[in-house]
């Protein structure tokens, strides 16, 4: 991701930057992705979008998500959304990217062994969904790609909803995508974690806090 970002500049296509991500995930062993869901400027809302020829600009968001299998058979499922061109995010872009962060942090820290998947669709943070778009789940499971659980959001809970509770050794990733439904910039964050005896370890390091430029 990092050597992504380092070759994140105005004038390249979508298609270009992604390419780096596929590179380096197969120089250090990865093996596949399974999408090209990445997208700038106006396409990242809404979002499921993949990764196409059109020019990033300076002043667009880059929005991706890695969906990869990468050294070692690990999957690796996070999500990022940075700046190009290296200037400064307009009140906007701020505004949105602080509350998808917000939104992340908040839905993190409840994790713990013994929480239910009722408790985690319905004390979550959520954003008003006649405002805001939101992503088709709030949690979902992690092994050898996506898995079990996935926990949808509350107006779902009476139709795909289950009941289930975190245990150790469980690997969740928290998801956030905010964009408002009126139009403007589109954010997309993921974090992936592992649940302990006493709460969860993140497992991606990766910078999230600040909005990342170049």
């Amino acid at each position: 991701m990092e050597v992504m970002r380092q070759n994140m500049q105005p004038g390249m296509s979508e298609q270009r930057l992604w390419s780096y991500l596929h590179a380096e995930n197969i120089a250090r062993g990865g093996e596949w992705i399974e999408t090209r869901l990445m997208a700038s400027g106006p396409r990242c809302n809404p979002w499921f979008q993949e990764c196409s020829s059109r020019i990033i600009e300076a002043g667009d968001f880059v929005a991706f998500d890695t969906d990869l299998i990468g050294s070692y058979g690990i999957c690796v499922d996070i999500s990022r959304t940075w700046l190009c061109g290296g200037g400064k995010p307009t009140a906007e872009q701020q505004e949105i990217y602080d509350m998808a962060y917000a939104q992340i942090q908040h839905n993190m820290e409840m994790l713990r062994p013994g929480l239910t998947f009722k408790e985690m669709t319905f004390d979550s943070l959520i954003y008003d969904p006649n405002e805001y778009r939101h992503y088709s789940c709030i949690y979902h499971g992690v092994g050898l790609c996506d898995e079990y659980p996935c926990i949808y959001y509350p107006d779902s809970w009476e139709e795909i909803g289950y009941e289930g509770v975190l245990e150790p050794g469980n690997v969740i990733c928290v998801e956030s995508y905010l964009g408002k439904r009126a139009g403007g910039p589109g954010v997309k964050l993921e974090e992936q974690v592992l649940i302990t005896e006493t709460g969860y370890e993140l497992l991606s390091s990766y910078p999230i806090k600040e909005i990342l430029t170049n």
